[in-house]
């Protein structure tokens, strides 16, 4: 094992692509690495140290600023496909050549994107609270690309249902997020945070055919994870994932809402082990 942890892992850099890449490493040293790809207006210091050390025990965990993100040099590219290019060259900088990909949300589109374009290079996918290129609702008109004046609030409000357990779990998942005090990574710029919404927004497009025809082609086995009054990405872009990725199982959470393995970050580590090691 590593002696590191979410909390202690020191950020490293790496260059691929122009890039100078921010990452961290920690877990179990030489099994088949497993990469975090991140939400919108996200950094490394965004993932849930419950989620990350306890899938860490496993397997060695990665977690990276894409270009133009947070301690990442660069500019943040408008597409997913130009996100999910910078993505692979950073993993060949690392000498990656068959790991496993985590991605929420924004992250789940690009995990798509990567699963579709270099099947040879991903094992198995585990999809967050995400939805198909040109899902339902997924536009995302309402989004800003400005700083959140309460992020506490909008964590709350977006990531957790209005219920009172919701609300009680959304309080310590923000508490678990100050669990590292040293080597905070970066803030996301505006200019990068515009990027990535014209990214999502263009994903969310939806084609003049074949709208889901891409989910068709991406073989790895996947797992699903949706809670059941998501308000960010409707629950209906999880069934289609589902119904159409050709070898997928399906989690959706009770009583939550975007961050629905953070709530449920007990159940979900055993079901997220459960898949990577079978």
């Amino acid at each position: 094992m590593s002696s590191y942890s979410h909390e202690t892992a020191p950020t490293r850099f790496v260059e691929a692509e122009g890039v100078r890449f921010a990452y961290r490493r920690f877990g179990k040293s030489g099994g088949r690495p497993l990469l975090f790809l991140q939400y919108f207006n996200a950094n490394m210091d965004d993932w849930d140290p419950f989620v990350t050390n306890g899938l860490a025990l496993d397997r060695d965990v990665i977690l990276f600023d894409n270009a133009g993100i947070a301690s990442s040099g660069g500019d943040t590219p408008s597409t997913v496909v130009e996100m999910a290019r910078y993505v692979v060259g950073f993993c060949h900088a690392l000498g990656l050549k068959e790991i496993d990909a985590f991605g929420f949300s924004l992250g789940g589109m690009i995990v798509q994107q990567l699963a579709h374009d270099h099947p040879e290079m991903f094992r198995r996918i585990i999809l967050l609270g995400t939805g198909p290129r040109g899902g339902e609702g997924m536009t995302f008109t309402e989004l800003s690309a400005e700083e959140q004046a309460d992020p506490v609030g909008f964590l709350l409000g977006a990531f957790f249902a209005p219920t009172e357990t919701s609300q009680i779990a959304g309080k310590a998942f923000l508490e678990r997020l100050q669990w590292r005090r040293d080597d905070r990574d970066l803030p996301v710029s505006t200019k990068a945070a515009e990027g990535q919404l014209n990214a999502i927004r263009e994903w969310g497009t939806i084609p003049s055919s074949n709208r889901y025809a891409m989910l068709g082609k991406i073989k790895q086995k996947t797992l699903i994870v949706h809670g059941n009054k998501d308000i960010v990405v409707q629950p209906i872009n999880a069934l289609i994932l589902a119904e159409r990725l050709p070898d997928a199982q399906l989690v959706v959470y009770p009583d939550a809402s975007h961050g629905a393995q953070y709530q449920h970050a007990s159940l979900f580590l055993r079901q997220a082990n459960l898949f990577l090691n079978t």
